[in-house]
């Protein structure tokens, strides 16, 4: 089996490989999937992110919450490590973070956030997914999870970024759905593992 590593490599390379053009077309396609999902959950609090590099851009996923009254936070690496989501409107400025992310202030509320929609570079069929690297979002979720809350977690991916199996340790946390351009995973009822 191929390490997380090797597997990253790989599916970077194969999202990096999709041209603006398509990345373009299928952001679009898995918003418009995500938003009929939201509609579903109803919640009062969403967290997102801003795209960087060949990522999914989730910006019309925000917009359709926004626009239903549900509070949007985008995340900002704390010194710790792992995430906060930090409250941001239409109209606020964001500024540089690390590693090429752009962040909202740092007096901005924090937002507790009820659907995470979750940046990937690599996923597969069971739901477990690769990040850059620094388990910013295992680390967020348990803490989370340890307050008892119980956010519904969507992975945004396209679908050259499945790779076959992931292996999975114990900090890994698994998504609830992984939305593509070509079709919606739901985990939910699966009984895949740790959650």
């Amino acid at each position: 089996m191929a390490s997380k590593s090797e597997l990253r490599a790989r599916a970077l390379e194969r999202r990096d490989a999709t041209g603006p053009d398509f990345r373009s077309r299928a952001s679009a396609v898995i918003a418009a999937r995500v938003v009929a999902l939201l509609a579903g959950f109803a919640p009062r609090s969403l967290a997102a992110y801003v795209a960087m590099r060949s990522e999914v851009d989730p910006a019309a996923i925000v917009a359709a919450a926004r626009d239903r009254g549900i509070a949007v936070g985008l995340p900002v690496v704390l010194p710790e490590g792992g995430l906060a989501f930090l409250r941001h409107e239409a109209d606020d400025p964001l500024h540089p973070g690390g590693f090429g992310t752009s962040v909202p202030a740092a007096h901005a509320v924090p937002v507790e956030p009820e659907v995470i929609i979750v940046p990937l570079v690599g996923f597969d069929r069971s739901g477990t997914r690769i990040g850059y690297g620094k388990a910013h979002y295992d680390r967020t979720i348990a803490r989370l999870r340890a307050r008892g809350l119980a956010p519904v977690l969507i992975g945004v991916a396209f679908s050259a970024q499945e790779v076959d199996t992931i292996p999975h340790e114990p900090h890994d946390v698994r998504l609830d759905l992984i939305v593509t351009e070509t079709e919606i995973l739901d985990f939910r009822t699966q009984g895949a593992g740790p959650r």
